[in-house]
């Protein structure tokens, strides 16, 4: 090789590892912005067909001109929020009784808990609720800091979920645009592939979004309806906590069933363990009929990939890393079916080449 291409080939890789290096640092400075475009276009992704059906609708029976698409993204954002509301006003109330003598009765039932625990060897001594909250012993709860860092937890959720809001209907709008942009940047004949991919990714995530939902649901309800039929004070506030907990893989229903147990156990032994059989005939069912019908069926992925994708993401990102394992999942699964090239030959029988 001539020297002054040597040179030219030395430099241009300086460049790119810099330029390549510079891109990685960006990234991860960026990471918390990324990671909320990520979601908001997530949920484009999952409403749009929904919102493409709304938008085809007319105005007037008579009329020809169709409902704008930022109504529809409208129409869709008000539906969710009356749910929510409605939802509000049947649960609320008695949610909001059942807190506050939840939060009455808790240092109660924390003495109990340890009392018990102490007469059967497991607890050396009885100790205050503020002790056990305190992060190292001996040291005194600095209960300003944790305020002040409680507050700016909520205050910066609410801008994140305002962001993902405002971001997901700005992408709602513009993702017709957004879509035919991208597939610009490929050859014209692969052009009908591209957007078979798209659509394939769209049907999947709207799947997964949905199934979330009517799980959360569902365990709701039902934790609802049994703990009040085994007579569990609180079981507002239990069902709640179930429905969040689904929404959380693996390990949200285990701990969403923790505090029912142990209000129960607040009561009685044996209240304790009917509970305790509940949540596991609840998990039971979901982990064999419910998910799989749900989830399987719909989105399509395997539960190997799944629990893959669920170590992955909860290592990477946490609680967050583990809500969108699934959805990633089933992006890349359709994104290597596309990419990989399948091996026609291996499926033709002997002598047919």
């Amino acid at each position: 090789m001539p020297v002054e291409s040597l040179r030219r080939l030395i430099v241009f890789a300086i460049v790119a590892g810099a330029a390549a290096v510079l891109l990685a640092t960006v990234l991860y400075r960026a990471r918390d912005v990324l990671l909320l475009v990520y979601v908001s276009a997530l949920f484009a992704i999952g409403f749009s067909p929904l919102v493409r059906g709304l938008a085809r609708q007319r105005l007037l029976p008579i009329g020809t001109r169709r409902l704008p698409r930022p109504l529809a993204i409208l129409a869709v954002y008000v539906a969710i929020l009356g749910v929510l509301v409605g939802i509000g006003f049947v649960v609320l109330p008695p949610l909001v009784r059942q807190a506050r003598e939840f939060a009455t009765r808790l240092p109660e039932m924390f003495d109990r808990a340890q009392h018990a625990l102490v007469a059967r060897g497991i607890l050396r001594e009885p100790i205050t609720l503020t002790q056990a909250l305190e992060r190292a012993p001996g040291q005194p709860v600095d209960y300003v800091g944790a305020v002040v860092g409680a507050v700016w937890g909520v205050v910066g959720g609410i801008v994140g979920i305002v962001t993902i809001l405002i971001l997901t209907f700005y992408l709602l709008v513009e993702s017709e645009s957004i879509l035919s942009t991208f597939v610009q940047l490929f050859p014209r004949e692969r052009r009908p592939r591209v957007e078979a991919v798209a659509r394939q990714i769209t049907l999947k995530v709207s799947a997964w979004l949905a199934g979330q939902a009517l799980l959360a649901g569902i365990i709701g309800c039902t934790t609802a309806v049994g703990l009040g039929l085994l007579g569990i004070p609180y079981f507002y506030v239990l069902a709640v906590i179930a429905a969040v907990g689904e929404v959380i893989p693996m390990v949200g229903p285990v701990l969403a069933a923790l505090p029912g147990i142990a209000v129960a156990y607040g009561e009685s032994g044996a209240r304790a363990l009917w509970v305790a059989l509940f949540y596991l005939a609840q998990q039971q069912l979901e982990n064999h009929l419910l998910v799989p019908k749900l989830m399987e069926r719909t989105v399509g992925v395997s539960a190997v990939t799944v629990i893959v994708a669920l170590l992955i993401g909860s290592t990477l990102l946490g609680i967050v890393g583990a809500l969108l394992a699934v959805p990633t999942a089933a992006i890349v699964q359709v994104l290597f079916q596309e990419l990989v090239p399948r091996d026609t030959e291996a499926e033709q029988p002997a002598g047919t080449a």
